[in-house]
């Protein structure tokens, strides 16, 4: 079991969230991870940094914690040679610890270039699976060409490559991604607790780890803590229904019915270490083996230093089947 803690990259600036990743690494998190978004989920959160330049901040700020995306996009905004470099270099400066984070994208981050993203999933797995492709094959070494269906690459190398490889863990929510991240992925990436994506993904021939994101608003109070999610995060318990929307001001309409009890219901909220427990336990009985503490309250400084006093020896050690209390 490892555990992560999540960068809000829509909510901080670029040198709070390289102080944050510092804390975490102080706190004793095993990785960071950052989501790569070009807009927020919601206008006030009023963030959205380029998530490679932070993770290279971090890169240098940092020793021992790990890093990861979660997750990028290697389709449309990004062109998968642009990745496949970007990761190589990041590894390198990072002495090998970075995690490369994949998925289909979401058309919030994706339509801002201009041409186009595509309204059928299964348009964007066949692209997602050009993309991978590509990218194994330029950290392959020397020249490559490839010509998809949909992607095409033209005489490149990636002549910084490190000694090891990336891993590179693929975000799935269903049987057709789970076998995306099986076939071509070194892990699985999700932020749902559902047994059924973990298992349809070691039915598909997957070995490797298993992330996921676990729901959390630190503040003194329960309903303090599900105040500050509602406000910055409620999109997280609508599902993947709303994703295909384009802009902040979307989510924002989409979401206006989200009450309070339907983030208590979700969230771990307040500070019951119990309830924290409760709600990671979910996660390790679905057979996620790397939990990213997601948290959503007002607190940064204060989720991580609960972390560090009452969470970390409780979650770490937790087993599948293991007491939610």
């Amino acid at each position: 079991m490892q555990i992560g803690y999540k960068l809000a990259a829509e909510a901080f600036g670029p040198a709070e969230l390289v102080r944050q990743a510092v804390l975490a690494e102080q706190a004793g998190f095993d990785f960071v991870e950052i989501s790569d978004h070009y807009h927020p989920w919601l206008d006030n959160q009023g963030h959205s940094p380029f998530a490679w330049t932070v993770l290279g901040g971090i890169a240098a700020k940092t020793s021992r914690i790990g890093l990861a995306t979660g997750v990028t996009c290697p389709t449309v905004r990004y062109h998968p040679a642009i990745v496949a470099q970007a990761a190589a270099t990041l590894a390198l400066l990072s002495d090998g610890r970075f995690v490369l984070g994949v998925g289909s994208g979401e058309r919030l981050n994706e339509h801002v270039v201009g041409v186009g993203f595509p309204d059928a999933v299964s348009t964007r797995h066949e692209m997602l699976r050009e993309a991978l492709e590509i990218i194994r094959l330029l950290w392959s070494g020397g020249y490559r060409s490839y010509d998809g269906k949909h992607l095409r690459l033209e005489d490149a190398r990636v002549f910084d490559l490190p000694e090891e490889l990336p891993l590179i863990a693929v975000a799935a929510s269903g049987g057709a991604s789970t076998r995306i991240a099986a076939e071509l992925g070194d892990g699985l990436f999700a932020n749902e607790d559902k047994p059924e994506i973990v298992r349809q993904y070691r039915d598909a021939g997957g070995d490797g780890p298993c992330y996921a994101e676990v729901p959390m608003a630190r503040a003194p109070d329960e309903r303090t803590a599900a105040k500050a999610a509602l406000d910055t995060s409620r999109w997280a318990v609508t599902g993947w229904k709303v994703m295909s929307l384009p802009n902040p001001v979307n989510f924002d309409a989409a979401t206006s019915t989200v009450r309070e009890e339907d983030i208590l219901a979700k969230f771990a909220c307040g500070t019951d270490p119990a309830r924290y427990v409760e709600v990671a336990q979910q996660f390790v009985d679905a057979g996620f083996d790397r939990l990213v503490m997601q948290n959503a309250g007002p607190d940064p400084d204060g989720f991580i230093d609960f972390y560090q006093r009452e969470l970390a020896g409780r979650i770490a050690g937790l087993k599948p089947g293991g007491d939610h209390a």
